[in-house]
């Protein structure tokens, strides 16, 4: 019922897109147009900080300390650029702080050693499909995701981001290079090399499946 008369009574806001609710909060002070965001995404930031971290707990402590930043950070927001991938952004930073200051997992650079690396990385590469391709099969598709959620815990940072963002959140390598702060070609060197390492995770499980 709360959300029936926020949203009965706030109608005009609900038509604002993410940018313009957000220079509402910002230049008139209007809590209710940052409301609108929290409960725009809420679902979607809350499930993905699940997925990353792992845990309802520290997702719902992620989502709160992510969005008092968002709350913080709102004046600094350049109303030229996307909001989402900036959002992404900060929850992602938020995410990673949260699992170092709680041990949860070891972190590991991901980043190329060499040319020689990533020319032996083609073919690890092609053992994950393609899940961007327009005729990619539903089934096919959604047995991707799950294997991809089941093994991404095992990838370190900083690949985990990227993957975590491309693959699970759909954003385009450009966005996410705008969520993570680096350049485009960093997030697909990136990628690229956390690939890698799924495919000998998946692997491991496959040897494994079998030998049981």
């Amino acid at each position: 019922m709360a959300e029936k008369s926020f949203q009965d009574s706030n109608p005009d806001l609900l038509e604002l897109t993410d940018e313009q609710l957000l220079a509402r909060f910002v230049q008139l002070a209007d809590r209710a147009a940052f409301e609108v965001v929290v409960r725009r995404y809420r679902h979607e930031i809350y499930n993905y900080l699940r997925r990353y971290l792992g845990s309802e707990d520290m997702a719902e402590d992620a989502f709160q300390l992510a969005f008092l930043r968002v709350y913080q950070k709102a004046e600094k927001f350049d109303p030229q650029r996307r909001f989402r991938p900036w959002l992404y952004g900060v929850v992602t930073n938020q995410a990673i702080d949260l699992q170092r200051k709680c041990n949860r997992q070891t972190h590991q650079s991901l980043d190329w050693a060499g040319d020689d690396d990533e020319n032996r990385g083609t073919s690890h590469a092609a053992a994950i499909p393609d899940h961007r391709q327009g005729d990619q099969d539903q089934l096919v598709e959604a047995e991707f995701r799950q294997r991809m959620r089941a093994s991404i815990t095992e990838v370190g940072e900083p690949g985990k981001s990227a993957l975590e963002l491309i693959y699970l959140q759909g954003l385009s390598y450009k966005d996410a290079a705008e969520a993570l702060d680096v350049p485009v070609g960093t997030v697909k060197s990136r990628v690229h090399a956390a690939v890698r390492k799924l495919a000998g995770i998946w692997e491991r499980n496959n040897t494994e499946t079998a030998a049981h």
